[in-house]
C-alpha cells in the first residue's frame, strides 16, 4: 500500500478532506441563511419536501449544535442540517463548533478507510486477472438487471398514466378497449 494520495502524504489528503467537509458545511449554513424560508420552495426544496425539511428544521431548533455535530453521521442529514441551521439563524460560534468538530471526527475514518479499501482491491486485483474478469461480469450483470427493472417500471408507469388520462377524457363510453 502507498503512504499517499495524489501525489500528497496521507496526513495532508485527510486534512485536505476535513477542510473541504467542513467547507462544505459553512456553504450549506450561508446558503440556508442567506436564503431563508424560501429555500423550502426552491426546486431543490420541493424535490425533499418542504414537510421534511420542515422535520429536519425542527431536530435543528431542538437539539441545536448536537444535531450539527451527529449530522455527519448521517446521509441526507449531513447536507439538511447546516441549510436549516441557517434557515434557523442557529448562532455561528455555536454552528462552527459543532460543525468542526463533527468534520474533524467524521472524515479521517472515511478518508483513511476508503484509502485502504481501494488500495487493498487494487493489489487483489492485480494479482488475480481472474477477480478482475468475475467483477466486470457481475457489475455487467447488476447494471443490466438495473437497467431493465428500471425500464419495466418506466414503461408500465407511462404506459398507465396515458390510458388512465384518455380514458378519464372520454365522454361517458363504458365501452372503451383498456389498453
Amino acid at each position: 500500500m502507498r503512504d499517499s494520495f495524489l501525489g500528497m502524504p496521507l496526513w495532508a489528503a485527510v486534512v485536505a478532506s476535513v477542510l473541504i467537509i467542513f467547507a462544505r458545511g459553512q456553504a450549506y449554513y450561508w446558503i440556508g441563511r442567506g436564503v431563508g424560508p424560501r429555500v423550502y420552495a426552491s426546486r431543490a426544496g420541493r424535490r425533499i419536501g418542504e414537510r421534511r425539511l420542515r422535520r429536519v428544521e425542527r431536530l435543528v431548533a431542538r437539539r441545536g449544535a448536537v444535531a450539527v455535530f451527529a449530522a455527519h453521521w448521517v446521509a441526507g442529514l449531513r447536507h439538511a442540517i447546516p441549510v436549516c441551521a441557517g434557515v434557523t439563524r442557529m448562532p455561528i460560534p455555536r454552528y462552527l463548533l459543532a460543525s468542526a468538530l463533527g468534520s474533524l471526527l467524521w472524515t479521517p475514518p472515511w478518508v483513511v478507510g476508503g484509502y485502504a479499501v481501494v488500495w487493498g482491491w487494487l493489489k487483489f486485483f492485480g494479482r488475480s486477472p481472474l477477480a478482475v474478469a468475475g467483477l466486470v461480469a457481475a457489475v455487467a450483470v447488476v447494471v443490466g438487471v438495473w437497467a431493465a427493472v428500471r425500464r419495466r417500471r418506466r414503461g408500465s408507469g407511462a404506459d398507465g398514466g396515458a390510458n388512465a388520462d384518455a380514458d378519464a377524457g372520454q365522454s361517458g363510453s363504458s365501452s372503451s378497449a383498456v389498453g
